[in-house]
């Protein structure tokens, strides 16, 4: 393996407006790869030192499917029920149709939540959710929230269309009424503490506080960067609502274990399993309608398409280096994870700058890339 190519872009990502990242690199349960550069702070004085904390932002999402499909496999929920059968506000839907609102022709399942076919879209700002958060005095819980999703008329009927939304908020809801456990709360007792992940949360603490990376945000119109501060970090948590479509906060060498263990058949390093093989085949799937993978070709993840909230790699062919069946996927603030089952391999990027389209279309490519060119050399 030579992986210098890897590290020498890295070493340069901080002058293309990323002031500091991490990434960890993992084959067979064996660290294989770990690099910083950069720095944690917006003085540019403290170097990565790989005990960062992230918003994690969609990178979340990851999480979110994989404890639905959890609960798929132990018979708790089918991928085809109507969502209704667990948030009963999702029982008469209504779709945007030209000027006029009508009734939805199809039954949104937990299968159209996953793959984000489901019609509901991400405006947050409706006058329903409006109206219960300020019912609950901007206290409402993530059942509450995504009930009064359901009050919105959708954007295609669900099942025939592709639009990344808040439906995995949703799903976490859908989560909670399920096992009978807050969304954060099963999290922690079905994924992090099998896996002996201990510094994620759905909330900052003190704790993540210390470790938090400095966030910024990129304007494209004089190319340059301003740190977000900590009232508009603090503003997006809402303490009684968790999002499952991206409110965790954690760091590289917790996200890694997670990635490394779908990665080897759902199984950590002791033997611990989250998931059976055979499911991770189902949720890594191809899952899009025809006129769903035209929508999702729009968002230029060369040679993917998207499976039950993965993007899933289908066609080795265009894209550049990777491997058919690889999954994962990235967050608003640049983080990106890949696991690749067929190799056993996977990896986690930790970076902090949103509205930084350059991402998703060069620097995840290209990270992918240089790691598989790097096993080869």
């Amino acid at each position: 393996m030579d992986f210098s190519r890897l590290t020498a872009y890295l070493d340069y990502l901080p002058k293309l407006n990323v002031p500091g990242c991490d990434l960890a690199v993992y084959r067979e349960h064996e660290l294989i790869y770990r690099h910083q550069a950069g720095w944690r702070d917006a003085a540019r004085t403290v170097p990565m030192r790989g005990d960062e904390a992230f918003l994690l932002y969609s990178a979340t999402k990851v999480f979110t499917t994989c404890a639905a499909m959890q609960l798929v496999e132990q018979g708790k929920m089918k991928l085809d029920e109507p969502v209704s059968a667990y948030l009963p506000a999702y029982a008469s839907l209504t779709v945007n149709d030209g000027d006029g609102v009508r009734p939805a022709r199809t039954v949104m399942t937990i299968r159209h939540l996953m793959s984000m076919q489901s019609g509901l879209n991400y405006n947050g700002d409706t006058p329903a959710i409006e109206k219960v958060m300020k019912a609950h005095r901007q206290r409402a819980t993530t059942r509450q929230i995504a009930e009064a999703k359901a009050e919105d008329p959708l954007d295609f009927d669900p099942g025939t269309d592709f639009q990344y939304s808040f439906s995995h908020d949703v799903l976490a809801a859908v989560i909670e009424v399920v096992s009978g456990q807050r969304f954060s709360a099963y999290l922690r007792e079905h994924i992090w503490e099998p896996l002996g992940i201990h510094g994620m949360a759905m909330h900052i603490n003190d704790e993540l506080r210390q470790r938090l990376c400095a966030l910024y945000s990129y304007d494209p119109r004089t190319y340059s960067l301003r740190e977000q501060t900590q009232q508009e970090i603090d503003e997006r948590f809402n303490p009684e609502f968790e999002s499952g479509g991206g409110g965790l906060i954690g760091g590289v060498s917790d996200y890694i274990r997670f990635a490394d263990a779908l990665a080897c058949g759902g199984q950590g390093p002791d033997g611990t399993r989250i998931l059976s093989p055979e499911t991770i085949q189902l949720w890594s799937a191809n899952q899009l309608c025809p006129r769903g993978r035209r929508s999702f070709d729009g968002w230029h993840r060369v040679g993917y398409s998207y499976a039950l909230g993965v993007r899933t790699r289908v066609d080795t062919r265009i894209g550049g280096p990777g491997a058919l069946g690889e999954f994962g996927w990235d967050g608003a603030a640049g983080a990106w994870v890949m696991i690749d089952p067929s190799n056993r391999l996977s990896a986690f990027f930790g970076m902090h700058v949103l509205n930084y389209g350059y991402n998703y279309d060069v620097i995840h490519p290209t990270l992918r890339g240089l790691i598989y060119e790097g096993l080869r050399g």
